[in-house]
């Protein structure tokens, strides 16, 4: 499994966001407290994804190591603000490769997104997902992991024109019924406003009139966060959240 969280709201630096919170994901990567037996630490790569200007297409950082071990990354991160961030710390599933490119987050112009999970059954399970996909898509993902590959299906259906929630509801409902069991925590932003699903994972949330904020697990405990009810897809933007079941067809 994963840890990843989303930020909108006034520019902050990623420090702030990633490494200063007593349960940021830099903790969240050596000391998690929720990953429901999906490893034990967040060692195998991390990302961070922002936008230089409001509005433009994001930028990233990825490396295949432990966050705790990349002082470069520290010290862009002290000096790096933005008022649209996603970022993740990665637990490889087994079999899956540990590279830069297989980490979050995966990134389209001005979109970011993350998954925390696991496809069960991957590759097998989802292959007739993956014929509905064009060919260049299959051969252009960042990586051989069920993360990039539900990429490529959130990203064919953004592209398609698709609403950013229904293009996320339809990826998690097509895979629960094809891969049962899976844990299909996925996470989008476009800089403005956030979209995540929780399916078999933690996922909390929080807003104010200013920023949205949603995470894995809380990156500050003595703050009021709201747990997002399992198999709900959470809408998120500064001064609103909304919360909307998943269809469980096929998927018990």
């Amino acid at each position: 499994m994963c840890r990843h969280l989303a930020y909108v709201g006034p520019p902050v630096t990623l420090a702030s966001l990633v490494l200063e919170p007593p349960h940021s994901l830099l903790r969240q990567s050596y000391a998690p407290a929720d990953m429901r037996g999906g490893g034990t630490i967040n060692a195998d790569g991390f990302g961070a994804g922002w936008y230089p200007e409001p509005g433009g297409p994001a930028a990233r950082y990825r490396s295949a190591g432990p966050i705790w071990s990349d002082a470069s990354f520290a010290a862009l991160a002290a000096v790096t603000g933005s008022g649209g961030v996603l970022a993740a710390v990665r637990s490889a599933t087994v079999g899956m490769p540990v590279t830069d490119t297989a980490a979050a987050p995966f990134a389209d112009g001005p979109w970011l997104f993350s998954h925390n999970g696991v496809v069960r059954g991957w590759p097998q399970s989802v292959a007739a997902a993956a014929a509905a996909l064009p060919v260049t898509d299959l051969l252009t993902l960042d990586a051989p992991t069920d993360s990039a590959f539900l990429w490529a299906l959130v990203r064919h259906r953004l592209r398609g024109g698709a609403d950013p929630a229904d293009a996320l509801a339809s990826v998690v409902t097509e895979v629960a019924a094809a891969a049962p069991e899976s844990r299909l925590n996925l996470l989008l932003t476009n800089g403005t406003a956030i979209w995540a699903t929780a399916w078999s994972h933690a996922l909390s949330v929080r807003t104010d009139d200013s920023h949205a904020l949603v995470v894995s697990e809380p990156i500050d405990p003595h703050t009021t966060w709201t747990a997002v009810p399992d198999r709900h897809l959470v809408t998120a933007c500064p001064g609103h959240r909304r919360f909307t079941a998943l269809a469980t067809t096929g998927e018990e």
